[in-house]
């Protein structure tokens, strides 16, 4: 970079954003079977597209099948959980594994049948949509 480059880029500021400054929200019943919490971390800020949140999944809670339109990245923090794609099989996840969905990818995720699961959730937005919401996921297709 170039002085000039440096001091254009350093122009800007960098912001903390306190821990429970923004408030935890339930889990939307339209997207989430069982209890689950959301705690948002960040929101695009234009150029950027990608938001991020910590969910937090009790036992037996998981979402409904959804794409995202960019993908995903999950990073599992905590418990153990399951993630599915569409016509796949069910596999089980722990703290530290991290979980790409490519674009488009018909997917659900949560936590185990009797173990909660938290996890990061990162994707970015497109259109101003981060992913597009179906049917929920059947006890069936989450005990397989």
């Amino acid at each position: 970079m170039t002085p000039s480059q440096v001091s254009s880029a350093s122009s800007q500021a960098v912001r903390v954003r306190r821990c429970g400054s923004l408030p935890s929200a339930a889990g939307p019943a339209d997207w989430f079977t069982g209890t689950v919490r959301v705690d948002p971390l960040f929101s695009p800020t234009d150029p950027a597209r990608a938001s991020g949140a910590l969910v937090t999944f009790e036992p037996g809670a998981r979402t409904a099948w959804h794409t995202h339109p960019l993908g995903q990245t999950l990073v599992v923090t905590a418990g153990c959980g399951r993630v599915q794609q569409w016509g796949g099989p069910v596999e089980e996840i722990r703290p530290g594994d991290v979980v790409a969905i490519p674009p488009g990818v018909r997917h659900w995720h949560g936590a185990a049948p009797s173990t909660a699961m938290s996890h990061l959730a990162i994707q970015e937005q497109q259109d101003g949509k981060s992913a597009d919401w179906f049917e929920k996921v059947s006890d069936e297709q989450f005990l397989r």
